[in-house]
């Protein structure tokens, strides 16, 4: 036998499930990460007490500025994030909502993740080295680069461990410092014949540096759009492409002599 509901109450019925259904979603864990501004390291000095950058085989300069690599923090892989965080990460210029996949792309659990990102850290430092001293015509003599950046991984900072050996090494080529004087940050990777490849997170790593004191940031051409998106006041973009490209840009930053691209 089949009762009849007033429409008011059958409204109210029908209402239930789908009330119910958005209370489970509002609560239940959802496959993303949240991630926000993290840390940024000067590769010209120390971190931790450690020199970012040792080489021996070959004289070192001293330099003045700082080139600043940048890097994001995101909850972790086994965190609960629910429709609640999302929503809030959505609409904060200081977060970004990310498919957990992005984020951590191998492993499981806390220890792969950790095992992976040092992985490509140490790869990356060796292409760093390699791609600089390839630069400097180097990479038959006998020198030594010795790279230690504690707490961070994954391949992002390879353009800046080059330029921080280019640096130490030779400077502007003409007596000068790469940076002029100035905080310049950046992310990039970097292979082995120089070539600088996109990252993620490019938003919050601009917001990261401009907040560590850096006016210049060297973004993979790429990603420019993503950079001026949320770009902070203050924080000029240069776009790079290989090493050579952003050696070329910041000589002519720093000399005032030839063109600076900008995104």
């Amino acid at each position: 036998m089949l009762s009849r509901f007033t429409r008011p109450r059958a409204v109210a019925v029908c209402a239930l499930p789908v009330v119910a259904l958005l209370a489970t979603a509002a609560f239940a864990p959802l496959p993303f990460s949240v991630a926000q501004p993290g840390l940024t390291a000067n590769v010209l000095g120390a971190n931790k007490g450690v020199p970012v950058i040792t080489i021996s085989g070959a004289k070192t300069r001293d330099t003045s500025g700082q080139l600043r690599m940048t890097a994001i923090v995101a909850t972790g892989p086994d965190a609960h994030i629910s429709l609640t965080d999302l929503i809030d990460g959505w609409f904060r210029t200081d977060r970004a909502v990310m498919p957990r996949d992005a984020v951590y792309p191998s492993g499981d659990n806390v220890e792969e993740i950790e095992q992976h990102n040092a992985e490509q850290m140490k790869e990356s430092q060796d292409d760093a080295t390699r791609a600089a001293l390839n630069y400097l015509d180097l990479s038959d003599k006998n020198v030594k680069v010795t790279l230690k950046l504690a707490d961070v991984g994954g391949p992002s900072a390879g353009l800046l461990f080059s330029l921080g050996i280019i640096d130490k090494l030779k400077g502007d080529g003409s007596g000068g410092d790469l940076t002029g004087g100035r905080t310049i940050a950046g992310t990039g990777t970097i292979s082995a014949d120089g070539t600088v490849g996109a990252v993620g997170g490019v938003s919050l790593k601009t917001q990261a540096a401009r907040r560590d004191g850096a006016t210049v940031f060297l973004v993979p051409k790429a990603e420019c759009g993503e950079a001026e998106a949320e770009l902070p006041k203050g924080l000029r973009l240069i776009p790079v492409t290989t090493l050579k490209s952003a050696v070329n840009s910041l000589v002519a930053l720093e000399s005032g002599k030839g063109s600076v691209p900008s995104c």
